[in-house]
């Protein structure tokens, strides 16, 4: 069966085998996951868990912090010199459709909703979208 095969595009073939063969190797793979055993939950486990989540959520609400701070120098000295000739559009562009970009997937994955990752992704994108004005303002308007 080629990959141009209707069945093949339907789902009906997997990895490659006719469809009267793929009901049993589909079987064979998905067993259900609640018929395998399980380890009960330990205490200890879920709190060294919870402890890694709540350190890692105030790690990233620092450098992600100190990240937004860090335009700022850039931002001003652009300002202040009134030449931008030496940062490159081109960076500050892709930075921001990285971030701006980043920011729209998570929404998407977590089902559009927003979160503290989606909101700083777009702080990053709209600090990039500022450096991006200043570089063109300097550049076009004010030569």
């Amino acid at each position: 069966m080629n990959r141009t095969d209707p069945a093949f595009l339907r789902g009906d073939a997997v990895n490659g085998l006719a469809p009267a063969h793929a009901a049993t190797s589909v079987a064979a793979v998905a067993a259900p996951t609640s018929a395998l055993p399980s380890a009960p939950p330990s205490s200890r486990s879920s709190a060294r868990s919870s402890a890694y989540f709540r350190l890692l959520g105030m790690a990233f609400a620092l450098f992600g912090t100190l990240r937004l701070v860090s335009y700022l120098p850039t931002l001003l000295a652009i300002h202040a010199s009134g030449d931008s000739s030496q940062h490159s559009l081109w960076t500050w562009g892709i930075w921001l459709g990285s971030n701006f970009t980043m920011a729209v997937w998570l929404y998407e994955e977590d089902g559009r909703r927003m979160n503290r990752a989606i909101g700083l992704s777009l702080c990053n994108a709209a600090m990039c979208a500022a450096a991006v004005v200043l570089i063109v303002f300097y550049r076009v308007v004010s030569p």
